[in-house]
């Protein structure tokens, strides 16, 4: 990205909530400085509008839901030099990835009058899923200093780094005491990679793995530490089917449970 001209940034949006959009929105000031080094050519939710322009880094929020979807990030991935795929949607499928266990169109045909009219994916899908992604920032919404570190970076002419550290780590860092360890709650900390800054321990609450699992997750010794805390096959299933049920990680430890259905 260098040169005299300005690095060309786009951000998209598939189906998703637009928190992570908000989270790169949300940087005030730092996003003003941003705005400066860099040309914003698509960003609706910010004002500019140019979809189909070349952009050397394109962000993409949402998960694949339709099939106009999937013609919609081949023609972004063709225009863009750096494809980053930002949020549990986009990386995983999302909360919408839920529906993936069920009949959609068995749902479809009884909430529509005309279902045949209703044009949708079988599954709710990442953007891996169709096209090739250069860098992934998971969360649910991903966390606005990241999403700044990830763009600095290239505009540095590096790798942006990811995030390696496991909630717990965070928890032991910031001094909060385990709330599995101190109040018996499951939580999904040991499994789930940093980036929230621990946000639900540091409110006594358990973590929800809003950013996916963590290198290294040993989810069979936390599924066995959930046993023994009294939490039966289908609880502990559902522990994993989240925010990012669809992460290959959870997605099997939630299968090593059971069937899938109740």
């Amino acid at each position: 990205m260098d040169g005299e001209n300005k690095p060309r940034v786009a951000v998209h949006k598939f189906s998703s909530c637009d928190g992570c959009q908000l989270a790169l929105l949300n940087l005030g000031e730092d996003l003003l400085t941003l705005a400066a080094r860099v040309e914003l050519v698509h960003f609706a939710e910010a004002g500019p509008t140019n979809p189909d322009a070349w952009v050397d880094v394109a962000f993409v929020e949402g998960s694949m839901s339709t099939p106009e979807d999937i013609e919609r990030i081949r023609r972004i991935r063709e225009q863009s030099r750096v494809l980053i795929a930002i949020g549990a949607c986009a990386v995983s499928g999302g909360i919408q990835g839920l529906r993936n266990q069920a009949d959609g169109a068995a749902w479809i045909a009884q909430l529509y009058e005309h279902p045949g009219a209703i044009a949708s994916l079988a599954q709710s899908t990442p953007v891996s899923a169709h096209v090739k992604v250069d860098f992934e920032l998971y969360g649910c919404p991903v966390d606005s200093a990241q999403m700044l570190a990830a763009v600095n970076a290239l505009l540095l002419g590096a790798v942006p780094r990811a995030s390696t550290d496991k909630v717990c780590t965070e928890c032991k860092r910031q001094g909060h005491p385990c709330v599995m360890v101190s109040r018996g709650i499951a939580c999904l900390g040991p499994v789930t990679r940093s980036g929230c800054g621990a946000l639900c321990p540091s409110l006594g609450r358990d973590c929800y793995g809003c950013y996916g699992p963590a290198e290294n997750a040993n989810t069979d010794a936390l599924t066995a530490q959930f046993a023994r805390l009294g939490l039966d096959a289908t609880a502990i299933r559902q522990r994993f089917q989240g925010i990012n049920s669809q992460a290959p990680v959870f997605l099997a430890a939630a299968q090593r449970t059971g069937a899938g259905h109740d």
